[in-house]
């Protein structure tokens, strides 16, 4: 009997492997699966396509939607991602900033012009903040007003001089646009460092400030924030230099300092800080690794004949070169911030993971004025 038992199960298993476990024939166990799947479940499949098409349609609808509601481009329908956005607007000047993939918002921006006497030097500044808010804080709320206050003082004594009949270039105190900015910045570093060393507040924060007058740009830098200028010729001309770890000059002053520099995703001064210069920051300038002095330059606006220039974080120049920048900007002046909110909503759409905050200021086109406050 156990023998009968054994010769039927092996021919069972003979029948499977030589006929039901051949290729044909599970082909058409396939083939008859999906026959009756749809013979006798079409309701549900098609209640799946309907479903799916409608929110399809939903989606594309309210896109749609957005895109009629906003002119350039539909940009605001992913402004939901960014938790905070600031933006700014007066005439020949325009500010887009957003907090972006960041946790915190440390950039900071400032515009301060004379509405009375136009005669006097705007200013424009970027702030991008490390470690904390506060020293783009204490930036933003001091150097400009001591800046308008110090330039007054210029602009009077230059007054009479003129009425002594003597050349403006020889001031007998050496004073100048350019010496106004680095002693003010200076100044702003020691008083930042009391304050915040105070409190054991490691924060630290760039500075890019730009005074405008009618024939002159001065543009004084600290870090990494940027400016760019657009001149006649649509050609991109550098109003700054970043102050990078790995760069020569300033590889050589740190570790001259008896510092180091090291890769840890950039190259950074001790191994902390991605860039060698800096406002704030005490522990390292106690160190005297990083440095808060300013790189200035000046440039004739009757020389470039500019159209418009750009101050921005290094949220920007992480996704855009100088150029590239000044193409951008360039082919988007018409729209209500002159690129700028453009430009930064691009620039996150790149995959930039920073704050991004860019000012863009217009100029005449005649003579390479600033446009009327």
């Amino acid at each position: 009997m156990i023998e009968d038992t054994m010769t039927l199960l092996s021919l069972l298993g003979r029948i499977m492997r030589y006929f039901l476990l051949r290729p044909e024939t599970l082909f058409l166990l396939c083939i008859s699966l999906a026959l009756w799947s749809y013979f006798f479940h079409t309701d549900e499949v098609k209640t799946i396509v309907k479903s799916s098409r409608d929110a399809v349609k939903m989606v594309k609808g309210k896109v749609a939607e957005i895109m009629q509601n906003d002119k350039f481009g539909g940009l605001d329908v992913l402004d939901a991602e960014f938790s905070k956005t600031w933006e700014f607007k007066s005439n020949n000047v325009a500010v887009y900033s957003i907090q972006g993939r960041r946790d915190h918002m440390e950039d900071r921006f400032e515009v301060l012009t004379d509405i009375v006497n136009k005669s006097h030097p705007s200013i424009f500044g970027i702030f991008d903040g490390h470690g904390g808010e506060a020293a783009a804080d204490f930036a933003k709320a001091h150097l400009s007003e001591a800046l308008r206050q110090q330039l007054l003082s210029y602009d009077r004594e230059k007054e009479k001089e003129k009425e002594k009949e003597k050349d403006e270039k020889e001031r007998s105190d050496g004073l100048s646009y350019s010496s106004i900015l680095e002693q003010q910045i200076l100044a702003l570093d020691r008083d930042m460092l009391d304050k915040l060393s105070a409190v054991y507040n490691e924060a630290g924060t760039t500075c890019l400030v730009a005074l405008l007058s009618d024939k002159e740009l001065t543009v004084a830098n600290v870090g990494d924030s940027r400016g760019v200028l657009c001149d006649k010729d649509g050609n991109a001309i550098a109003l700054s230099h970043d102050h990078k770890p790995y760069q020569l000059k300033e590889r050589k002053r740190i570790k001259k300092a008896g510092g180091f520099i090291s890769f840890n995703g950039s190259w950074r001064v001790q191994g902390i800080l991605a860039m060698s210069r800096s406002l704030g920051d005490y522990p390292l300038k106690n160190l005297n690794v990083v440095i808060p002095d300013p790189d200035i330059m000046t440039f004739d606006l009757d020389k470039l004949q500019p159209e418009f220039m750009i101050l921005a974080s290094d949220g920007l120049w992480d996704a855009f070169s100088n150029e590239e920048a000044i193409r951008f900007i360039k082919e988007r002046l018409d729209e209500p911030h002159f690129g700028a909110k453009s430009i930064v909503l691009q620039s996150f759409y790149r995959g930039c993971p920073d704050n991004i905050t860019v000012m863009v200021v217009k100029f005449k086109g005649a003579g390479g004025k600033a446009t009327e406050q």
